[in-house]
């Protein structure tokens, strides 16, 4: 740049002495009386080029601000990024925390079990908010990189212009302007060059300006994507911390539920207990299915099943984990019957509705969790047990295939899986009447 300082010291300096001589030499009287339409001439013409420099100047004005606001609006970003991830450690979820809040609900099992999956739901609904975000804020850090591409090339543009002005000036060396002057043919040609002299030392700064906005605008550019990164990877942890959160009360759940059963040591106790578990089950179902069988000859409007196949209900997996019929208890050690099969899948995976028909209750209980039954018509009932959650409500009517709930751990559970049920006419009935294993 230090040549164009020298090219300003010839404005400042050399020029008012070339301008003192002209203004008393003959030639420029003779100039100007031969030439006695040149000022107007000159004048229109500078009317224009000033009009033109206007419209120009006002573009550029125009463009820096509009730079300047991008880069206002960027740094608002930068400072809502590191906001939002000092937010996300904040509500982070305190398992611990949780642990002790259970202490005292640990003496009535069920009471227990219930209080732990109302937890848990609250977590999963905080995940799915998360996961919302990350998708948010991926699609932010696209626009961002795009935002930043498109400020490089402007940038490099700028760059390779620069480089050319200077090796031009390089090229034509100190004289240049000096020559300029010196060979004018008269005040008005002197004058114009002088202009074009300031014009061109003006557009070197300007250049050299605007290459320094575009530089700190790439630099916010490059801050606001390394912020958003790093807060989409916070968000990610995030996620990840409360998922282990989850597996970490489900497991407690279920060291809970074995530490108790194995506690007692009257296995008959146990027993009774077991069986009156599966009673209010059974006295929960069959009550359900009194109220449908009331309103259905109240309205005699019976629904009747038309004997179609039934669909595989948790698509996800196909292991039987536990079959329909008489089995040996987990726990307890002992032969039990199983009024269903269970069915062991992921957590979160999909459960489907096995036949068209109505949902008669899609509630919770302490002993079968998140649980959705469903009226087939002719006194057939499904019943889908220990959803992560439920995404059907009572009354509303489905098709085969519909996703009715996920596969979970609530309830008296012990692992994630599906207990599916089927019931005919009041009594418990082997599903396998009724699905085929893919």
């Amino acid at each position: 740049m230090s040549r164009i300082k020298v090219n300003k010291l010839v404005i400042k300096i050399i020029i008012p002495v070339l301008i003192m001589g002209l203004l008393f030499s003959t030639p420029f009287s003779a100039t100007v009386s031969a030439n006695p339409t040149d000022s107007s001439d000159k004048t229109t013409t500078e009317t224009g080029d000033d009009s033109k420099d206007d419209e120009e100047k006002d573009k550029k004005n125009a463009e820096k601000s509009a730079l300047e606001q991008s880069i206002k609006e960027k740094e608002a970003a930068i400072s809502s990024a590191r906001n939002e991830k000092n937010e996300l450690a904040k509500g982070k979820t305190n398992v611990e925390k949780i642990k002790q809040s259970l202490e005292n609900s640990k003496a009535d099992l069920s009471q227990y079990v219930s209080e732990l999956d109302a937890q848990v739901v609250a977590i999963e609904d905080k995940i799915a908010d998360l996961k919302g975000q990350i998708a948010v804020k991926e699609k932010q850090i696209e626009e961002t990189k795009k935002d930043l591409e498109e400020a490089i090339a402007i940038k490099d543009n700028q760059y390779e212009c620069m480089k050319k002005r200077v090796k031009a000036i390089y090229e034509q060396g100190d004289s240049f302007y000096l020559e300029l002057l010196l060979n004018s043919k008269g005040l008005g040609d002197f004058l114009n060059q002088m202009d074009y002299i300031e014009d061109l030392s003006k557009y070197d700064d300007r250049m050299f300006k605007e290459y320094q906005e575009t530089v700190e605008y790439v630099t916010i550019c490059e801050e606001q994507l390394e912020e958003e990164e790093a807060l989409l990877q916070a968000t990610k942890e995030a996620a990840e911390d409360e998922q282990a959160a989850i597996e970490e009360l489900i497991s407690q759940k279920e060291a809970e539920i074995a530490s108790v059963e194995n506690a007692i040591g009257d296995q008959e106790r146990a027993l009774r207990e077991l069986e009156a578990e599966i009673a209010e089950q059974n006295a929960t179902i069959s009550e359900l299915e009194r109220i449908v069988a009331q309103e259905k000859k109240a309205l005699e409007n019976m629904r009747v099943y038309d004997g179609g196949a039934f669909c595989w209900p948790c698509p996800a997996y196909k292991y039987v984990s536990s079959d329909f019929g008489n089995r040996i208890h987990p726990t307890l050690k002992i032969n039990l019957f199983h009024n269903g099969v269970d069915l062991a899948a992921p957590a979160g995976s999909n459960i489907l509705a096995a036949y068209d028909g109505e949902v008669v209750s899609a509630s919770y209980t302490g002993a079968m969790g998140n649980y959705v039954m469903i009226d087939h018509g002719g006194g057939l009932y499904t019943v889908y047990m220990h959803a992560s959650k439920l995404n059907v409500s009572e009354g509303q009517e489905v098709k085969r295939g519909d996703v009715i709930a996920f596969v979970g751990s609530t309830g008296r559970s012990t692992g994630n899986h599906l207990h599916f049920s089927v019931r005919l006419n009041g009594e418990y009935v082997s599903p396998w009447n009724y699905i085929v294993k893919p």
